[in-house]
């Protein structure tokens, strides 16, 4: 509960004072979720824990300084790093790698470019696909979602975490101005969090672990709370290159 709530409270004040501080959290967060992932596919190599989480982390916090043409090759890099130097499950880090690094310096977009405000959309809509799909789940049951790998997630939960986010895309788009699209936005971000949770479950029962690290007591590792915002802030990036959001501002 301690751990739950410290976690809160830093996060919220990183996103309310955004800038710096907020560039500062999300890169040592990148860092150490490529610390847990280097630890699941590389049990005991520290060295190589370290160095590519360390890695990881200076590029994401570099890259949002310096124009996005010379960001995104450095943001691609530790990924091929870190692909020369695995003897195995090189797929799963090079592919788990792009995700961090992309959620990460699109998070600080949203936080740099749109405000503290839609970064907090952003956050409302995974935590709410998550909190309305986890009480559903439990309370209306039905079909499994994906039993081989996540035996609690039913298609009811799924559901109704949509719901849940077109719920805060509704309230943002009634006190903002941002429009009636933002509800279906909502989902589709929702979707995209559920991907990435998807994923992040995959990827450990394939390894046979239980939790990315004990970095957390209580709530396991970084990768465990963050798998969804990591689906949800990719693709809110790569759907702005398509689309002008939010929708009627700006």
């Amino acid at each position: 509960m301690a751990s739950g709530a410290a976690m809160l409270v830093l996060g919220a004040v990183g996103i309310w004072f955004g800038g710096h501080l907020f560039h500062l959290l999300v890169a040592l967060i990148c860092a150490m979720m490529i610390w847990e992932l280097v630890g699941m596919l590389r049990p005991g190599e520290t060295t190589a824990q370290l160095s590519l989480g360390a890695l990881a982390g200076g590029v994401v916090l570099l890259a949002i300084y310096i124009p996005v043409g010379f960001a995104l090759p450095l943001l691609m890099a530790p990924a091929l790093i870190g692909f020369g130097q695995l003897e195995r499950n090189r797929t799963i880090f090079m592919a788990f790698t792009v995700m961090i690094m992309m959620s990460g310096y699109g998070m600080m977009q949203v936080r740099d470019d749109m405000g503290v405000g839609w970064m907090l959309w952003l956050v409302m809509v995974v935590v709410a696909t998550d909190v309305v799909g986890y009480f559903a789940g439990r309370a209306i049951g039905g079909p499994k979602f994906w039993p081989k790998v996540s035996p609690k997630k039913t298609w009811s939960g799924t559901a109704a975490g949509w719901i849940g986010a077109a719920l805060v895309g509704l309230l943002f788009s009634m006190n903002t101005g941002a429009g009636a699209q933002l509800i279906g936005v909502s989902i589709a971000v929702s979707m995209a969090s559920q991907m990435g949770d998807m994923a992040e479950s995959g990827m450990k029962r394939k390894l046979g672990v239980k939790d990315s690290s004990n970095l957390i007591p209580g709530h396991g590792g970084l990768m465990d709370r963050f798998d969804g915002m990591l689906g949800a802030s990719v693709f809110l990036l790569i759907m702005g290159q398509f689309i002008a959001f939010p929708f009627g501002l700006g």
